[in-house]
């Protein structure tokens, strides 16, 4: 069983970069399951329902989200019937939508969960006895479990990593934008990347007018972050195999396409 998951996708520069390459990675690496974590799809903050309609048209199975969940005004008007779009599991309780989803795939079902961190990002529920729940609940229908675990802090993330280790198939860290080179199957046989990566604007910093961000550091003052539209773009994936009857991970790799690093289908 192969799962291919995209990077945190940034505005229209990640989505056009989603449109080109999506068939071509399909092609190359054949992935019975495509998950995009897509918080950042619309301008940079949030997602709309169309953007959301239009990865699953793309070859998405499964769209995951984060902190910026609530950034567009829309999502709390389609998302309880958006089957396929989850969001941190979590999110207090009583926040529309779901934080897990099933998909059926040649007969086999894999279960694919959202969390958030809590370091330097808003305070929500704790993720770690959150995930105990949901691998409980995962576990009576399925041994393949794929968690998106959106989070600011490295040590959080490995933290996560080695908790699950075992009990889930795969754990990959978003948020921070900038693809790691750690990516490794850990002892109990789950595969682990502390981030992703971006998929967007390449020349840009995490996406926004690097200018923009410089003044910032320069001046502590205000500014405003504008996605980079007229730069290079990339896309950042991570593609992972695992066992169909066991859950456990036999591979993953990392995905960079740039200007520095060309696809080679």
């Amino acid at each position: 069983m192969k799962i291919l998951f995209i990077g945190d996708v940034v505005g229209s520069p990640g989505r056009k970069m989603v449109q080109e390459y999506l068939p071509k990675l399909k092609e190359k690496y054949k992935p019975h399951v495509v998950i995009i974590n897509g918080e950042n799809a619309a301008a940079g903050k949030g997602i709309t329902e169309k953007i959301y309609k239009q990865f699953l048209e793309w070859g998405a199975q499964v769209v995951t989200l984060g902190n910026h969940a609530w950034d567009k005004r829309e999502i709390f008007e389609f998302i309880d019937d958006a089957k396929y779009m989850i969001r941190p599991a979590n999110f207090p309780e009583g926040t529309p939508g779901n934080g897990i989803a099933y998909i059926q795939m040649n007969g086999t079902e894999i279960a694919v969960i959202n969390l958030q961190g809590r370091t330097f990002l808003p305070a929500i529920d704790d993720p770690f006895r959150t995930v105990d729940h949901y691998i409980t609940e995962a576990k009576k229908r399925t041994n393949l479990i794929f968690l998106d675990f959106h989070a600011e802090a490295t040590s959080e993330k490995q933290a996560m990593g080695w908790y699950v280790d075992g009990r889930v198939s795969c754990v990959v860290g978003t948020h921070t934008h900038v693809q790691t080179a750690d990516e490794r199957i850990l002892p109990a046989g789950t595969a682990y990347i502390t981030d992703v990566g971006m998929t967007g604007p390449y020349d840009g910093i995490l996406g926004v007018q690097r200018d923009a961000v410089m003044k910032r550091f320069l001046t502590a003052l205000p500014v405003r972050f504008d996605i980079d539209e007229k730069g290079r773009n990339q896309l950042s994936g991570v593609v992972a195999e695992m066992d169909q009857k066991t859950g456990k991970a036999k591979e993953i790799k990392r995905i960079l396409i740039n200007d520095d690093h060309p696809f080679f289908g």
